[in-house]
């Protein structure tokens, strides 16, 4: 008899250790399968951001993709792939547009988190590492939601960050 997970995935409900690596650098890092190890010293709200976004790597970007209640979607835009992260870490209720992050938070750089944002994109830096869905400063090149270098002018964004974060 096979239980969930006998198949190599993770069991329903539990997390999948693909997308839940630590490392012990003081930053997050790249991993070669395009997901992100979450630094062991991070607030756990850090490590479930990290965990949430690794969930949707890889996705097509879909215009309004992730705006929904349940911020589920088969691809993601820019805030939908921040809104996404930060839900799963439990700081952000509702999908937020790049033009609501821009008073969303506190103002200027996190600690952990900053949120750049404009009326027509946003990314997040988190542990040191970029959420974007757009491929700027990416030697990849590839769309959609993707941890990348953080390569990548802030000029003509704004940053925000959770509070205390």
């Amino acid at each position: 008899m096979t239980t969930p997970g006998d198949n190599g995935g993770a069991a329903y409900g539990a997390p999948n250790p693909a997308t839940t690596q630590l490392t012990p650098e003081q930053t997050a890092t790249i991993l070669p399968t395009g997901y992100a190890a979450a630094p062991v010293s991070a607030p756990q709200e850090v490590k479930d951001a990290i965990a949430s976004a690794n969930e949707i790597i890889g996705k097509p970007y879909v215009y309004g993709g992730g705006h929904n209640a349940k911020f589920l979607s088969r691809g993601y835009d820019c805030s939908g792939t921040v809104s996404y992260a930060l839900h799963g870490a439990d700081l952000l209720d509702s999908p937020l547009d790049s033009s609501s992050f821009m008073k969303w938070g506190a103002k200027g750089p996190g600690t952990w988190f900053t949120i750049y944002t404009n009326p027509g994109h946003a990314f997040m830096i988190v542990a040191g590492l970029r959420l974007d869905t757009s491929a700027a400063g990416d030697p990849g090149g590839l769309k959609g939601p993707r941890w990348r270098p953080v390569l990548r002018s802030t000029k003509g964004f704004t940053a925000r960050h959770p509070v205390g974060f």
